[in-house]
This record gives structure tokens, C-alpha cells and sequence, in this order.
């Protein structure tokens, strides 16, 4: 048993926090927040409860959470499974008929499920949709990397619809091109769009590393803040594999969304702590 001094410390924190936590509630009650799901936070059992409850909590304080996510990790392991190999260009999954059969499954049927099981054991609805129901996202053919493309139009109806009822949209990120050809589409990018067009609050982008670096190796160049035209002259300079988040943050808050964060999806919770705390969490990108 704890003695009660100690009992009554852990309460006053407690306390603090949740009242920290009142200007962002009364801020962000009923707003929408897209939040881009990925990196360690999809395959850790423990990050992933950790990211449902996160979702549930929002639902349910008032704030209308949708999540996009990918799934490169489990993508390549159901291809390695069938025996199929995995190819690369330019940082894009080399994308066949036969593979984007397999990519829409694993997103829909494997990863999309269950996210959306956690997210209701943890006590909030979830609605599963992709790019393909009701015509959410229209994407082109990008680069030469075979069935991979880029959104070029959102109709947000179907996730307006699914937050109308209470539920949190969980979207994977294949769409079909002018002439219906299914596309795997990268969802740091899909993130971005679908935030425009939902009028969003926030674009959250979860990844490996506390946030952007302005001088990568050199870990005391994070970034906490950074302009849209501060970002757009670093952007050259950055990791490929960073490249597209920060990209999908830029065309956020040129589009409108106020705020874009990119932020450490390996701290359970960092949802919470980027939303309701004075310091925040990760970068964010501020318009210009």
C-alpha cells in the first residue's frame, strides 16, 4: 500500500493534468482531426491499444477523430508469404495487378479490422472504408513504379456520414483512377488531402523519430516549430523516408488546415500528449 501523502501527490498531478487539458478540450470540441496511423505504433501490440484508446478517448471528450493509415510492414510480409517478391523504385512499392490485389487485402481486411476491433474494445464505434467506397478518393498513376498513384480528389460524404454517427472513419489508402484501375496510394499524401477536404483542425502524422531534424544525424537540431516557407526550403534536404511526411503536412496547412504535427508514434499516447499539453509533441507546421 502506498502511504497516503504519496497517494494524494499522484492525485494532485492527475488533477494538473486534466486541468491543462481544459483550454485544447474547449478548443477542439467538436473539430476534426485526421490522424495518418503507421510506423512502429501498426506493429507493436501495446502501441496499437495504446492508439485505439487514444481514439476512443477523443470520440468521447468530443473531438471527431479519422484515421488513414498504410501498411508497408504487412504488405511485404503477405507478399513474402505467397512467394512474391518485393521491389522498389524511388521509395515506391513496384505495384502489379496481382500485388494490388494482396495490398488491398492486407489494408482492408487485415489491418483495417483490426484497428477498428481495438478501437471498439476500447469502447468508441469504428466504420472500415477505403478509397474505393463511395468514390472517397480519385488517384493517377505517379512515377513508373507500376499501379501507383496519387489522390487528385476527395468526396468526403462517406466520412462526414460516418463522424454524423458517432463513429471513427478507419481508411485505408488504395483508390481507383478515372477508369476505375485500383492504385496504391501513399497515405502520408492521402492523409493530407482527406484533412483539406474535411476542414480538419489537425493533421497528426505518426512516425519513428521524436519529430523533424533540421540537420539529420545531429540530434539537437529538432525541430518543435517550423513555417510552411521555412519547411519548403529545407524539404530538398531532408531523408527520403521523411520526405513525404513533411510534404503531406505542407500541403495540410496550405490547404487550410491550421496545424500539422509530426510526432513520435513509439511514446504510447502521444496523440494526447501532442493534443491536450502546453508543450506538444513532435513539429508542427504552421502555415506561412
Amino acid at each position: 500500500m502506498q502511504p497516503q501523502n504519496q497517494d494524494n501527490t499522484l492525485a494532485a498531478i492527475k488533477a494538473e493534468t486534466l486541468i491543462e487539458s481544459l483550454p485544447w478540450l474547449q478548443k477542439f470540441h467538436g473539430k476534426t482531426v485526421v490522424v495518418k496511423f503507421g510506423g512502429n505504433a501498426m506493429v507493436d501490440a501495446e502501441l496499437q491499444k495504446a492508439f485505439a484508446e487514444d481514439m476512443a478517448y477523443l470520440r468521447w471528450i468530443g473531438i471527431k477523430p479519422v484515421v488513414v493509415h498504410g501498411g508497408g510492414p504487412q504488405i511485404s510480409a503477405r507478399l513474402a508469404e505467397l512467394g512474391i517478391e518485393s521491389e522498389f523504385k524511388d521509395g515506391l512499392r513496384v505495384t502489379t495487378p496481382e500485388i494490388i490485389d494482396v495490398v488491398r487485402d492486407v489494408l482492408r481486411n487485415q489491418i483495417s479490422t483490426e484497428l477498428a476491433e481495438l478501437i471498439e474494445a476500447a469502447g468508441a464505434g469504428a466504420s472500415i472504408m477505403s478509397g474505393e467506397d463511395a468514390n472517397l478518393f480519385r488517384a493517377e498513376v505517379v512515377g513508373d513504379a507500376g499501379l501507383v498513384g496519387e489522390v487528385t480528389q476527395v468526396n468526403p460524404r462517406i466520412v462526414f456520414d460516418a463522424l454524423d454517427a458517432g463513429k471513427i472513419p478507419v481508411i485505408s489508402t488504395v483508390a481507383p483512377d478515372a477508369n476505375g484501375q485500383l492504385l496504391n496510394v501513399n497515405a502520408d499524401l492521402a492523409a493530407s488531402a482527406l484533412a483539406v477536404a474535411l476542414g480538419a483542425e489537425k493533421l497528426l502524422v505518426l512516425t519513428d523519430v521524436p519529430g523533424l531534424y533540421s540537420d539529420w544525424p545531429n540530434r539537437d537540431s529538432l525541430v518543435s516549430e517550423i513555417t510552411a516557407a521555412e519547411l519548403d526550403e529545407l524539404l530538398p534536404r531532408l531523408e527520403s523516408g521523411m520526405i513525404p511526411k513533411m510534404q503531406a503536412c505542407l500541403h495540410a496547412v496550405r490547404g487550410g488546415v491550421p496545424q500539422a504535427h509530426v510526432i513520435d508514434g513509439r511514446t504510447p499516447h502521444s496523440i494526447l500528449l501532442e493534443i491536450f499539453t502546453r508543450t506538444g509533441f513532435g513539429t508542427m507546421v504552421l502555415p506561412e
